[in-house]
């Protein structure tokens, strides 16, 4: 019982199945090579739990006819689940790597736990899913502890919304639109149609603008003052979607619509983020509306409690590097607009963003991966608009770096002339990158193919990758060559030792971003360019591959969960060296985790093999 409860779902069953586990259970030796189970045997009747050494799958490759290793259980894992539950024979081969114990329960006593045990029947249906739960589960409460308890973020938005909000007509007096919200204790009053369809709505912040302004009568109609179109959400919505939209777009106040898009409620920032603390809205209104560098500098603190505070209160790892990322772009914006306020270049551009910024997957270990889109004037050359840019970029560049933003290595950096540059520079520069697949180019793949705006107009972007991601989906020679590269990046597995360490890292470390992140993001890049996917989001490219038929729905539910799997770990470790004010580092000891973490990282080592696998099939590598 002892080793039962190092090992996950064991480690969260009651004392009395896990007792009868433990009662039930025999012990059973295989030598090295002895098949524990094949195919060709009857209706699997039997659960394994391996106590010592590994077990080796194999199947045979139809087209090479050679037997291939498909996966390794390695101890506390167990086997054959999908068989079991499905009462058939196994479709792989088990064989023993190596002297192997294993712990064997027959089919009634494995059925008795399978129905009287939450935890274990979860576990047995859902696989690496139930491990994503307890891992999620583990750094919530962690995070709890000194946070304090709060509404998950997946809460639906109907839960919070203010049911019968004070609404009016747009032909409303303003005096008289006011003082309904002051008898009514609000901050905000939705204008509506005759429909009760929100078509408008008026703030404290909208009234504080009349009044320093004053050049508005309160006789004025409401429907004069009002901010447009509001932004409004579905009912069934969660609280993370409407978090991001007021963090990135400073809004204090969501409407709330049924199916037939009619009003039912208002959501504000206070309802979602009561929090103790410090609030993703707030922080990001504070970012946004910074007046001096030294207080973006000083706020940069801020964001790793948020963190703790948004795992607190039930966000995945997806949510929370989204959070990190929409609060750097804000970052980001902030020092572009303080930098125009003092000497605005005269030149419309669009800042773009590459990397994992540019895929909205930053945490808080990130780099500048920058670069400018510039619009020609008339009358001026190209590189007389370098020349006005470039001194404002190398100003912006320093003081991002001063906000956190570590100055890359590679230059990959607006001030670098290279990556200042006008629309059709940049596509005549995309044109040579796909044409000319040298090394160094496919390098510059994993950088530039992932790229955003974060300031200034976006069509110019828009027009460009359209061009581009056309190329490419025409270009299948450059598709290959993508696949090759993607497939130098390996997971970290070794097949007779258990984890590959990384070789440019401290001893018996891997790289978390290098050798588990990166073969999921490289490998999905490729599908996905070569679809038309535009996403740049590793997580939202493997949903819209899965919604083309590109990816099995249940091979992309394993890929997604497997990334965040990683990601999540990543995330936490990340916090544990700031507690320890060490410096942020993407490398861990696997041997400093526990049990459940090393057999998670496994497991979704192997989910990015089998990824790499299907790459290796499409592409013929």
């Amino acid at each position: 019982m002892t080793f039962l409860r190092e090992h996950a779902p064991f480690s969260n069953m009651d004392d009395a199945h896990l007792a009868h586990f433990a009662e039930h259970a025999t012990l059973q030796f295989f030598a090295d090579q002895d098949v524990v189970i094949a195919p060709d045997d009857e209706v699997i009747r039997q659960f394994h739990v391996v106590k010592q050494g590994r077990i080796r799958g194999e199947r045979e490759n139809p087209d090479t006819g050679e037997t291939e290793t498909t996966f390794e259980i390695s101890q506390g894992e167990c086997f054959p689940l999908a068989a079991l539950i499905g009462e058939r024979p196994t479709r792989t081969l088990h064989r023993a790597s190596g002297d192997t114990f294993c712990l064997t329960l027959d089919h009634d006593n494995f059925v008795t736990l399978f129905a009287d045990s939450d935890p274990f029947r979860d576990f047995c249906l859902r696989g690496v899913s139930s491990l994503l739960d307890l891992v999620n589960q583990r750094i919530q409460t962690g995070a709890m502890a000194s946070i304090g308890p709060s509404h998950s973020l997946d809460t639906p938005l109907e839960r919070f919304a203010i049911r019968n909000p004070i609404v009016c007509s747009p032909d409303m007096p303003l005096r008289r639109a006011v003082a309904r919200m002051h008898e009514n204790s609000v901050g905000s009053i939705v204008i509506t149609d005759d429909a009760r369809k929100p078509v408008g709505i008026f703030t404290l912040r909208d009234l504080r603008t009349v009044v320093a302004e004053g050049t508005t009568s309160l006789d004025t109609p409401i429907g004069q003052v009002m901010t447009q179109n509001p932004c409004c959400l579905p009912a069934q919505a969660d609280a993370f979607e409407a978090a991001m939209l007021m963090a990135e777009h400073h809004f204090a106040h969501i409407c709330v619509k049924d199916q037939d898009n009619a009003l039912i409620g208002v959501v504000s920032e206070r309802d979602l983020f009561s929090l103790q603390r410090v609030d993703l809205v707030n922080l990001a209104r504070t970012i946004g509306t910074a007046s001096h560098l030294r207080t973006l500098v000083s706020l940069r603190s801020e964001v790793s409690r948020l963190v703790d505070t948004m795992l607190a209160h039930g966000a995945d790892s997806g949510q929370v590097v989204k959070i990190i990322t929409t609060l750097n772009d804000v970052t980001v914006r902030r020092v572009l607009e303080l930098n125009l306020k003092r000497h605005d270049p005269g030149i419309p551009f669009t800042w773009l963003t590459f990397g994992s910024e540019g895929r909205q997957e930053q945490t808080l270990l990130t780099d500048q991966d920058n670069g400018i889109l510039f619009q020609t004037p008339e009358g001026m050359t190209e590189d007389q608009v370098r020349e006005v840019l470039l001194p404002f970029a190398e100003t912006v560049n320093q003081e991002l770096a001063e906000c956190g933003f570590t100055l890359c290595k590679g230059n990959i950096m607006a001030s670098n002339p290279k990556l200042c540059l006008s629309g059709q520079e940049w596509d005549d520069w995309f044109i040579r990158f796909i044409d000319a697949s040298t090394p160094q180019n496919l390098v510059y793949s994993s950088i530039f193919l992932d790229m955003r705006a974060v300031f200034g107009p976006r069509e110019p972007l828009h027009q460009l990758l359209d061009k581009v991601l056309g190329r490419i989906r025409g270009n299948a020679l450059f598709q290959k060559m993508l696949a090759e590269n993607a497939l130098n990046r390996r997971p970290p597995l070794n097949m007779f030792r258990g984890f590959r360490y990384a070789p440019d890292g401290d001893r018996h470390t891997i790289d978390l971003k290098r050798q588990g992140l990166s073969p999921f993001v490289e490998s999905v890049r490729v599908f996905a360019l070569a679809h038309g996917v535009e996403a740049a989001n590793t997580l939202e490219r493997m949903q819209q591959l899965a919604r083309k038929g590109v990816f099995d729905d249940k091979d992309a539910n394993a890929w997604q969960e497997a990334y965040s799997l990683i990601q999540a770990i990543r995330m936490r470790a990340h916090q544990q060296q700031l507690d320890q004010q060490q410096p942020l580092s993407n490398y861990i000891n696997p041997d400093h985790l526990n049990p459940l973490d090393r057999r998670i990282l496994r497991e979704s080592f192997r989910q990015a093999q089998r990824l790499q696998q299907k790459l290796e099939v499409t592409y013929q590598l």
